[in-house]
């Protein structure tokens, strides 16, 4: 099996081995595709250890560019306003996207073809129609396409994981809650050019609904490893009209290369695909205020 190119599975999971043999391998070629993700300083503002060498970054606005640039040294060569261009004269082997979730479909339709893996940032798409469209590419020319989540990191996710799935510890699953949520993105400092499309209900897909419906379904998704809710219920509700006009700022939703990406696991396209179905059904949910059964 061709090996993974996708940097963050190399540093981020907390489960790895503190003591494992240094990994030999040459650094993987990285590029980014978009610039406006607040985690980009997971990339950018990472101390070089050795594990990836990035080659480019891409964003189609000078402005957002010109910010980027400033804030972490970027010399001028490594600066692209076209992506094909970028990916044609860099050669990555993987590209992290750090645009708006709109803009996941362009990134692999652009990588995809040339057999560049890809991680995006949550969720994987704003929709079915998108993520069914990046599924077919990612199979079809035989990538990986992995979905990051800060919860993934979490050392309690993949004990719980574990406990479930693997120890026997809890017994038979019958019911999860999951509460995910912060002030706002306002109010906790986002920067203006991350505002700009995450508080955009066409470039994020909408408000709280996607932004934290997606922890708890990628979460349930992996416990049941892939099980199919038989319907969807949501509530959303505005509180803060004057920060937030165009998306909701609150949401509660029901749900009933070398390394091996486990079907259904959290970083997976089977559980990513999921998870967007079940954002899908929670959106109309919660614009008819009725459960959505799912076929």
């Amino acid at each position: 099996m061709k090996q993974i190119a996708l940097f963050f599975l190399l540093f981020f999971v907390m489960s790895h081995s503190a003591n494992a043999a240094p990994n030999k391998q040459e650094p993987i070629r990285l590029a980014v595709a978009g610039m406006s993700h607040g985690h980009i300083s997971f990339i950018l503002d990472r101390p070089d250890n050795g594990n990836f060498k990035l080659v480019g970054v891409y964003d189609s606005s000078r402005t957002v560019t010109q910010k980027r640039a400033g804030q972490y040294d970027l010399s001028d060569d490594m600066i692209y306003h076209n992506l094909e261009v970028m990916l044609d004269e860099t050669q990555p082997e993987a590209v992290a996207a750090f645009g708006s979730i709109h803009a996941h479909l362009a990134v692999v339709e652009a990588c995809a073809p040339r057999g560049i893996d890809v991680m995006v940032e949550k969720p994987l798409a704003v929709s079915m129609k998108h993520a069914r469209r990046m599924e077919k590419l990612a199979k079809k020319h035989d990538i990986h396409l992995l979905t990051n989540y800060e919860t993934s990191w979490y050392p309690t996710t993949v004990k719980s994981l574990n406990m479930v799935q693997e120890d026997n510890f809890t017994g038979q699953l019958r019911k999860a809650v999951f509460h995910h949520g912060h002030r706002g993105p306002v109010e906790i400092g986002c920067s203006q050019i991350f505002l700009e499309w995450l508080t955009d209900p066409v470039l994020n897909g909408g408000g709280a609904i996607i932004d934290f419906g997606c922890y708890g379904a990628n979460i349930m998704t992996a416990l049941t490893k892939g099980k199919k809710p038989v319907s969807i219920t949501a509530v959303t509700r505005h509180y803060k009209p004057e920060i937030y006009p165009e998306v909701d700022d609150e949401a509660t939703i029901v749900i009933n290369g070398k390394i091996q990406v486990d079907p259904y696991g959290l970083y997976s396209l089977e559980n990513n695909l999921r998870v967007v179905e079940i954002l899908d059904a929670a959106r109309q949910s919660a614009e008819k205020g009725e459960t959505v059964y799912l076929r």
